[in-house]
């Protein structure tokens, strides 16, 4: 990465790029799963429970992403938005690990809301902070950065996400996403010295971002 990019944006950076290339391992084979383990190898009962799962995520996310957005707008300063990235990255770890030892549909859709929990606190507090210490001058290049970074690195994970559960089983692409991203949540510790009490920058418009 670049030696111009300042250390808040190269942690940023990275940290995104960690915690999607462990979403990414689970995301091509979650459906799979899903019939075989939890719906028994029913395909019908399966594709039902894949539908009420990504609707459960979606609306919790989306109920609790404008929200929490507005209430870290009213308190000026970053000290809010760091640990509300860090703590939703945490939480984003746990449902991997909720996964794993899940028999049932509702076991599912508990890991989901803790998901969509997790986001709806790191997307907002993440691109708020980004957009204050990004470079001058180099606004569409950094973003640029964080949006190659973001598809490198769940596109890689997905096929190595595949292969992984083919030779290994379901197992080992829940421990490496629920690892994977709680170093995403510890790499954001770095720049904890970097975080402004203060706002620095006023906010850029964000890209969009992966679902996961």
């Amino acid at each position: 990465m670049s030696k111009s990019i300042n250390k808040v944006i190269k942690i940023l950076i990275s940290s995104d790029f960690v915690l999607n290339t462990g979403w990414g391992l689970l995301a091509p084979v979650f459906a799979i799963f899903l019939v075989q383990k939890i719906a028994v190898g029913s395909a019908t009962e399966g594709a039902k429970i894949a539908g009420f799962a990504s609707l459960v995520y979606w609306v919790v996310k989306s109920s609790l992403q404008v929200p929490i957005g507005r209430y870290l707008d009213k308190n000026h300063g970053e000290k809010d938005d760091f640990w509300f990235l860090v703590l939703g990255t945490f939480l984003n770890g746990l449902a991997p690990f909720g996964y794993l030892i899940s028999s049932m549909s509702w076991h599912i859709y508990g890991c989901q809301i803790l998901h969509a929990i997790g986001m709806a606190m790191v997307v907002p507090s993440w691109s708020a902070i980004f957009t204050r210490h990004i470079d001058k001058g180099k606004e569409a290049f950094e973003w640029g950065l964080e949006s190659t970074s973001l598809g490198l690195g769940a596109g890689i994970a997905g096929a190595i996400g595949g292969v992984l559960v083919a030779i290994f089983g379901f197992k080992i692409i829940f421990i490496l996403g629920g690892t994977l991203t709680m170093i995403s949540a510890c790499l954001l510790l770095l720049i904890h010295k970097e975080i402004s009490p203060r706002d620095k920058l006023f906010p850029q418009i964000p890209p969009l971002r992966f679902p996961f």
